[in-house]
């Protein structure tokens, strides 16, 4: 068993890194004090070749395994949670293409991502319905050649830019995931409305709009699989997103051990500095085991994909652990700084704000746990 990265996922990882510390954290304060969206760092992100790293080589994409994802997405994290939310906004709302669609729609939807840095958005989350995903009440009739799409999404990420809409509905919400069709929407569709940009407490960088839909007219083509199809598209592609959402919180929690472990090393309190005092050092320590944990835990999930092993335990198990090894790891940072800690002149409280979105996107960690207890007891 080799733990170790290959060369060429080392020289991924370090030129993500290098971009993570030359483009992202130099101007991650400012994005979160006036809710900056990211495009500047997105456009130079996808000329490096980390945007929609879930698009096949087939299909004009570098064919990254989803190990090599992750590596990146752990690395680009580590300068900003909230810009690389928006960069892998890409991949969510591109996945259900790849593992649902045919290969017209692969060639027709991926290919010009891979020639532009559009952007994309995954909208299944609706006001009345998070983490019932199969409660969806937003409906598609149809219209003859067209499909009539109605309803409202919510918590959209990228919802203000994106240029591509991968839409969640059913043909009647009483069937419940027995209804539900995935369908790809052109975000210029007319009948398409997008809503404010929300005012976040973290990942403020990080577009988010409610997306409403009112008998807009969609093609038939551009239904993923056939009606009914569209709850296992979802859930394929949340078995191959939560490790790269995994990544966000790895990458955050890597920072904020690194930021804690230097300060703790320059702060002085009675008379040497406080990494000298036990408490300290237990706090850094139990940083440390948890982030080596979720990086094992986001690399097996990541790797039973890539080998074709259904991953849902390992996915959720990685979602569920980072997410709250993050909030607890940047929480503890903030209390290794103390009061400076709470300052915005410092880093780690963006981190803890940044931080408890992971929690509850993609999945809650109750959700996340909910989905294991189900495999378990299959």
């Amino acid at each position: 068993m080799d733990f170790s990265l290959s060369p060429e996922q080392k020289e991924m990882y370090d030129l993500a890194i290098k971009f993570a510390k030359n483009e992202m954290i130099p101007f991650a304060a400012e994005y979160d004090e006036e809710g900056t969206f990211c495009e500047k760092q997105i456009k130079k992100a996808w000329e490096l070749g980390f945007v929609n790293t879930c698009i096949p080589e087939k299909f004009g994409g570098n064919g990254f395994t989803l190990l090599d994802a992750v590596t990146i997405g752990e690395a680009l994290s580590y300068g900003c949670m909230g810009m690389y939310t928006s960069i892998m906004c890409n991949d969510l709302a591109l996945t259900p293409i790849v593992v649902g669609g045919s290969d017209e729609q692969k060639e027709k939807f991926l290919r010009p991502f891979t020639e532009s840095p559009k952007l994309a958005s995954f909208c299944l989350t609706e006001p009345g319905n998070g983490s019932d995903a199969a409660g969806i009440k937003t409906t598609i009739k149809d219209g003859g050649d067209h499909w009539i799409l109605n309803g409202q999404k919510m918590w959209i990420t990228n919802g203000g830019y994106a240029d591509l809409f991968t839409v969640y509905c059913t043909t009647d919400p009483e069937l419940k995931h027995k209804g539900i069709c995935a369908l790809v929407v052109d975000a210029k569709s007319e009948g398409v409305s997008i809503g404010n940009k929300e005012d976040k407490m973290g990942q403020r960088t990080s577009d988010t709009r409610a997306i409403q839909f009112e008998n807009v007219k969609v093609p038939k083509e551009n239904m993923l699989g056939s009606p009914g199809d569209g709850w296992k598209i979802a859930m394929k592609t949340l078995d191959h997103s939560r490790p790269l959402v995994s990544s966000i919180a790895l990458g955050g929690s890597q920072r904020a051990l690194d930021l804690a472990s230097q300060y703790a090393k320059e702060r002085i309190q009675f008379n040497v500095p406080i990494a000298k005092h036990q408490a300290i050092q237990f706090m850094l320590a139990e940083m440390q085991m948890k982030i080596e944990a979720a990086r094992l835990l986001i690399q097996k999930a990541a790797w039973q994909a890539d080998q074709g092993i259904q991953n849902t335990i390992a996915a959720s198990s990685a979602k569920a652990f980072a997410a709250d090894t993050c909030m607890q790891i940047t929480t503890d940072a903030v209390q290794i700084y103390g009061g400076y800690g709470y300052s915005k002149e410092y880093p780690v409280e963006k981190l803890m704000r940044d931080a408890k979105l992971i929690q509850i996107y993609e999945g809650t960690s109750q959700i996340q746990r909910l989905v294991i207890s189900r495999e378990v007891l299959k």
